[in-house]
């Protein structure tokens, strides 16, 4: 990191508000995916020995950046904007 200033406390906590909502907003996203595909509920615990391995892995990896990329682009997006609202 450089010496320049991230953010005040109330644009970090607004980043990873929206950022946590933007998780859980493409996890249920997933889940109703995967179940119009396959025609059933995705796997709860991937660990579980009676999950499939393929499945478990394609819903681990599937998840994993899905939700990855949502909290990505929602917290570039927030700060884009409280960047703006700054006058930067």
């Amino acid at each position: 990191m450089s010496g320049k200033q991230r953010g005040s406390a109330a644009s970090r906590a607004v980043s990873a508000l929206v950022g946590a909502g933007a998780a859980f907003a493409a996890r249920k996203l997933l889940i109703f995916g995967w179940k119009t595909v396959t025609g059933k509920e995705p796997p709860e615990h991937p660990e579980d020995p009676q999950v499939a391995l393929g499945e478990a892995l394609i819903w681990g990896v599937v998840l994993g950046a899905a939700v990855a990329a949502a909290r990505l682009l929602a917290t570039r997006a927030t700060t884009r904007r409280t960047a703006a609202g700054d006058g930067e």
